[in-house]
């Protein structure tokens, strides 16, 4: 099976209130062209996601053919009878099939064995996630699992006053049980993510939608950094604009609803891999 990398890209964007017009525009090329990394990088990421899955249909084919074989090699016994009426390269090649049946099996079940435990760390986190924010208005704050990833989608409203950037104190108290949560699993990464809705924007400093998404991020970055010591390391910050609404921005309401942070946790899938290897190994040095 195809072994995948994949590389966590850490941007951080820090935009001076007071700056030359032309610093102002190297800055913002800078920040297009890390925007653009970590477009790459989302792109890479959701490939990752399609090879799981197509992974999950690969096994299904693979027991299809097991089970073929293992009727194939049935009938051959029952037609040939005693094994000792087998001539010697009929009986070798009876014998290469049964061990190949038995590797593709051992191969199954490793895997399956990978997932289960992947599945089993990604259900105990969103539990954890659930237990310390379950007195929250799920309106303002939602935990949920889209192929194998875990969201925590929190609202406008609840981080933010109207056009602001600056996390509110009220938000402190939120991102302060994520951080705990974060804190007691240091294995996992994560991406920040902010959206907007379409209204454009244009406030001292901040030129539109791309700006205020960007500088949203940063802001609860920096809450999880400086006030709950979470690992900078650990954490991608990064604006989405208005480009991935959750609904059509055609009203009051879908537009508050597309107005969120998103805190992503990245799939380690170096990791996975790594555990089908370890259990491919383990599973033969007990044969």
């Amino acid at each position: 099976m195809k072994k995948t990398l994949f590389l966590g890209i850490t941007i951080s964007f820090l935009v001076a209130s007071c700056v030359t017009k032309k610093k102002y525009a190297d800055l913002d090329f800078q920040l297009r062209k890390k925007q653009d990394l970590l477009n790459d990088a989302t792109i890479k990421l959701n490939t990752c996601l399609e090879e799981k899955a197509s992974s999950n249909s690969e096994i299904k084919v693979l027991r299809e053919k097991v089970d073929l074989l293992k009727n194939t090699n049935s009938s051959l016994l029952n037609n040939v009878g005693d094994l000792a009426s087998l001539s010697k390269k009929e009986a070798e090649n009876l014998e290469r099939s049964l061990e190949s049946i038995k590797e593709k099996d051992l191969q199954i079940k490793t895997m399956r064995d990978a997932i289960s435990k992947k599945d089993s760390v990604t259900l105990a986190l969103v539990t954890s996630l659930k237990g310390a924010l379950g007195n929250l208005n799920d309106e303002d704050i939602e935990v949920n699992v889209e192929k194998g990833v875990v969201f925590i989608s929190i609202s406008d409203k609840l981080l933010f006053t109207s056009g602001s950037y600056n996390v509110n104190k009220r938000a402190e108290e939120v991102l302060g049980k994520v951080a705990k949560v974060v804190n007691d699993k240091p294995d996992i990464e994560f991406m920040v993510e902010g959206h907007t809705d379409d209204v454009s924007y244009r406030k001292g400093e901040l030129e539109d939608n791309w700006d205020l998404s960007v500088k949203r991020a940063t802001s609860v970055v920096r809450v999880l950094q400086n006030k709950f010591n979470v690992d900078p390391k650990r954490i991608t910050a990064a604006g989405r604009s208005y480009y991935v609404p959750l609904k059509n921005n055609d009203t009051k309401e879908n537009r508050a609803a597309n107005r969120r942070t998103r805190i992503v946790v990245l799939p380690k899938l170096d990791q996975f891999y790594n555990m089908i290897e370890q259990g491919m190994k383990a599973a033969k040095a007990s044969n």
